[in-house]
């Protein structure tokens, strides 16, 4: 009878052991999978935290970035990319050619398959704004080898381009601003030592030509260093206390000579303002704006240099003439260097062509601002702004 019991015992005991263990398996599977599923969603939160940070990465690039598949379809482009060529509506999965309307990006991805390396070109794109485009083009490669698409990375180079053709139009300027009385001095100077030097009437008038262009070769070089000097930063201003309506007495007085062989009048309707400046150079400013005034102007004409107070409380300098004006098209060139509205006139004349770029670096050196307002027939009146002198004005 013991036996029984005791079996009976010991199978009730296996059996409650067992539920235990299966119910303890069980919490701890349950566990488990919750410690799973929150690893997973983590993961999940992980992952799209990364996605998010590497898009706004890829969009926040100032390069334009195209990704490109195996097929020769867009997969992705960043906002760069957009942006630099003035792109709209869905570009996912549509080829290069229907997206950009460009087939040197075609042959772009093309070489870069046939030579499995880094490819560069450049591009001159005329939408939205024309501009000038650096491509470099790059497989795309999977751990496996195997070519899966291509990366065309875009370089905005516009700027470059125009800084490049700017010296290049700078040094053909100087070098023909410098060869023209070059060539005349060399040619007078040669003339006289074969023998026009023994004629007294010749001599006097071929030396009188040396050196007229020999002047001129000495305005153009310094005002080659001055430009120079302005643009580098290398000049520091004087700035003081600077009355206005005697600075422009002097430079008016400077010109009367001129003034009076062209027959043109000249006024001074400039207020009695003080300005913080640097005296030189405004002067130098004025010179130029009432020296043009009085060779471009028309004869018998009148030179007036007038100045307001503007709202922002700056002087508002205005030499004004009643020649034959400006042509439309040339008001936006005319403070470029060696830019001329007439250059058979100017070069007669003997202008060096920097005389208002100058006048520009000089004024955006005090802050202020150059600009010119004209009408064919109707003169042309040049403006700038300058500083008044706070304890002055007070």
């Amino acid at each position: 009878m013991l036996w029984p019991l005791l079996t009976l015992f010991v199978a009730i005991a296996a059996v409650g052991v067992h539920l235990w263990w299966r119910s303890r398996f069980s919490r701890f599977r349950q566990q488990a999978e919750g410690e799973i599923d929150q690893f997973r969603n983590h993961q999940k939160e992980k992952d799209l935290e990364n996605r998010s940070r590497e898009a706004a990465l890829f969009d926040s690039m100032v390069e334009g970035v195209v990704l490109v598949d195996a097929s020769g379809r867009v997969q992705l482009a960043n906002r760069a990319c957009v942006s630099l060529f003035g792109l709209m509506g869905q570009m996912e999965g549509k080829s290069l050619m229907e997206v950009f309307r460009l087939h040197e990006l075609a042959e772009v991805v093309e070489s870069v398959g046939a030579r499995a390396q880094l490819v560069a070109r450049e591009l001159r794109v005329t939408r939205p704004v024309e501009r000038w485009v650096e491509i470099n083009g790059t497989a795309l490669i999977s751990p496996s080898g195997a070519r899966i698409g291509t990366m065309l990375v875009f370089h905005d180079v516009t700027r470059l381009k125009q800084l490049e053709r700017t010296r290049e139009e700078f040094v053909a300027n100087v070098s023909h601003e410098l060869r023209t009385p070059l060539s005349l001095i060399k040619g007078y100077a040669e003339t006289l030592l074969d023998g026009a030097k023994d004629n007294p009437a010749v001599a006097g008038k071929f030396i009188q030509i040396i050196d007229r262009n020999a002047e001129r070769l000495r305005l153009l070089i310094e005002d080659l260093l001055t430009i120079s000097e302005i643009e580098s930063g290398r000049v520091r201003l004087n700035l003081a206390a600077v009355r206005l309506r005697s600075l422009v007495d002097k430079v008016l007085s400077d010109f009367a000579g001129r003034a009076e062989a062209r027959r043109v009048r000249l006024d001074n309707q400039a207020p009695d303002l003080t300005l913080r400046a640097d005296s030189e150079r405004l002067e130098q400013v004025l010179g130029n704006l009432v020296g043009n005034a009085v060779k471009y102007g028309r004869a018998d004409g009148h030179v007036t240099v007038s100045a307001t107070i503007t709202s922002a409380g700056q002087a508002e300098v205005t030499v004004q003439d009643d020649g034959p004006g400006i042509p439309k098209e040339a008001l936006e060139r005319v403070f470029e260097r060696f830019y001329r509205v007439d250059k058979a006139r100017s070069r007669e004349e003997g202008g060096t062509g920097l005389g208002l770029a100058i006048v520009k670096h000089i004024v955006q050196s005090h802050g202020g601002k150059v600009w010119v307002r004209s009408e064919p027939g109707q003169g042309a009146a040049f403006s700038f702004t300058v500083p008044i002198d706070a304890a002055s004005q007070a």
